[in-house]
């Protein structure tokens, strides 16, 4: 690995250094001595200028250096007279400890870059731990969001055992801990226990107060949990989950989930890994500008509308690099060809390069750093064409157009292919779908759905294409299939708890989730999710809003996410409602 480091390198200087002319001090590590040019290294770092001119003797020539090896120093002069050196696995810690010693900021740099090539949950815990050897936040940072956000691996890995009780607790105890079930700390404090236990259960009973017992699915606490032998062996433990168990008998399963916020940080849902968004659509008789978001963990929805932004239903959305893109779409009296840009740290808008197109009923997707749109209606033809946008440019540009004109379809994206399905061509819905390859430019038509679907929703998961609901020219449907790229043959899966079509539809957390549409009488405001390791659907906490035409995306790794929360914004009638069910138990 290299990098350049000021002052710029002269050649010049490191052959005079191989060649030990005009070297004026020899640098000693154990017995290996390193001639070398006092004004060289005075340039790189305050160090040796102070090493030289006020902690040595001025008629000194010899210098000791110790605690560092001899190739640890040999690359630091080679970075000091060249500009580049070599770091790998074997010695990167210790190359960033002399760094550090050495107020080296270049090398410090360098080092950062490396680490966090190799940041995983194998090695996270130990970057983290090293980071209180060498200061530098930001590699401290990094690796602690990588143990937060990987946890479950990161409880499979080695150096998970490396942790202090000290270090778990104030890790199991944060809002942001990424974990979809509560079992998992559980688990996970066992594990750590278990590791060294002649010294480690008499922390169980601290750590145990630490896990959100009340968001823990109630008959895993009583199959797993409360026959623990740790657990019978504490009765302060013991009394805990009782008491958790007698508060939650006699409460709904609904409420249990939706209970959103409580002043009690330990009742308190964790923080989901991604916050889903539902933009726009069409409420009423007319479209709206309201966006809401759902907090998985709390099951819970909230308003984050922007008042100022103007109505848009049948648009795509799309979250890259930071931003929510809202493209095309339509306000009743026009056919947009433009496209907002929505910061959700700033909560502000931004209109960027429109389209060369007009399009509503638009399919919108994400692929290798940039945005698709394809299809649509622009107020006088559905369209066959499609274009791309870079952010880094701010430039669309049009691609190949599809095989068929699509307005009502919808798309998404899998191992480098757009995949695009159903749709409206003017006179029919569409049974047939297509994938595009950005490499070759051109779409290829593959097996066709079996069921026709306009206004349906399109996503990948679980290695599958699945297309679910949507109008086969008579009925709304609450059907779902799922394509298998790697035979191309459609599988029926199970179908929705309600028909839909023009829905929004996202996964979250590995689940499917649709979201609003029109059910054939009215718009509804319904939502439900698949499991596809269970092939079941079950029904989500309702949006606010009754919506049809609405577009869905997940935000992520935001440093203001809990603002999207639902588990961390007072809600006084939820409040009221847990209250009211734990007072009359």
């Amino acid at each position: 690995m290299s990098r350049q480091d000021e002052p710029s390198v002269n050649p010049v200087l490191e052959e005079l250094r191989l060649e030990d002319s005009l070297t004026d001090a020899v640098l000693k590590v154990d017995d290996v001595e390193f001639p070398v040019h006092k004004v060289v290294l005075c340039m790189h770092t305050e160090y040796f200028r102070a090493f030289f001119t006020r902690w040595s003797k001025p008629e000194q020539t010899v210098f000791p250096i110790s605690g560092l090896s001899p190739d640890t120093m040999r690359r630091i002069l080679d970075f000091m007279y060249t500009g580049s050196m070599s770091i790998t696995e074997t010695n990167a810690h210790e190359t960033m400890i002399a760094a550090d010693r050495f107020n080296m900021m270049g090398v410090m740099q360098a080092c950062y870059e490396f680490f966090i090539g190799l940041l995983n949950p194998n090695n996270c815990v130990g970057i983290w731990k090293f980071t209180n050897v060498v200061c530098h936040p930001e590699l401290r940072c990094k690796a602690f969001c990588c143990i937060l956000e990987q946890f479950k691996e990161v409880v499979n890995c080695d150096e998970f055992s490396l942790l202090t009780e000290e270090e778990l607790a104030n890790i199991i105890e944060r809002d942001d801990l990424n974990v979809q079930k509560e079992s998992v700390i559980f688990e996970a404090v066992l594990k750590w226990i278990a590791d060294k236990p002649e010294d480690r259960e008499r922390h169980f009973s601290a750590l145990f107060t630490k896990i959100r017992l009340t968001r823990m699915d109630v008959e895993y606490i009583r199959t797993t949990v409360i026959s623990n032998n740790l657990v019978l062996r504490s009765k302060k433990c013991k009394s805990i989950v009782n008491t958790i168990i007698a508060k939650n008998i006699h409460r709904p399963v609904s409420l249990r989930r939706r209970i959103a916020y409580t002043s009690v940080p330990m009742d308190r849902p964790r923080m989901p890994s991604a916050i889903l968004l539902a933009i726009g659509g069409w409420s009423g008789n007319n479209p709206t500008n309201a966006i809401e978001a759902y907090d998985i963990r709390a099951d819970n929805w909230i308003n984050v509308t922007d008042d100022f932004e103007q109505p848009r239903a049948y648009h795509g959305t799309a979250f890259l690099n930071g931003y929510v893109y809202c493209v095309g779409g339509f306000d009743r009296l026009e056919h947009f060809n433009n496209v907002r840009r929505f910061d959700p740290v700033t909560r502000t808008w931004l209109e960027v390069s429109p389209m060369y197109f007009r399009r509503c009923y638009v399919s919108v997707t994400v692929l290798n750093g940039r945005i698709y749109a394809m299809g649509g209606f622009d107020g006088q033809t559905r369209l066959n064409t499609a274009e791309c946008y870079s952010p880094e440019t701010n430039q669309w540009s049009l691609i190949e157009p599809m095989n068929e004109q699509r307005s009502d379809a919808s798309c998404t994206t899998f191992q480098d292919r757009i995949y695009i399905c159903g749709g409206f061509n003017g006179l029919m819905c569409l049974q047939t779908a297509e994938f595009y390859t950005p490499e070759s430019n051109q779409w290829t038509a593959i097996a066709p759905m079996n069921v026709t679907r306009s206004g349906l929703g399109v996503i990948a998961c679980e290695g599958h294409i699945y297309a679910i609901g949507g109008f086969d020219g008579h009925f709304r449907q609450d059907t779902a299939e799922a394509y298998n790229p790697r035979t191309n043959v459609w599988m029926n899966v199970a179908s929705m708890n309600t028909p839909r079509s023009n829905f929004g539809i996202e996964v979250v957390e590995g689940c499917i989730f649709v979201v609003g549409g029109f059910n054939g009488v009215s718009t509804t405001f319904n939502v439900e999710f698949y499991d596809a390791a269970t092939n079941t659907w079950t029904n989500a906490q309702d949006m606010e809003i009754f919506r049809s035409a609405v577009s869905c995306c997940t935000i992520s790794r935001l440093p203001n996410l809990m603002e999207y929360s639902a588990a961390h914004q007072p809600q006084v009638e939820e409040l009221e409602e847990y209250m009211e069910s734990d007072s009359s138990h």
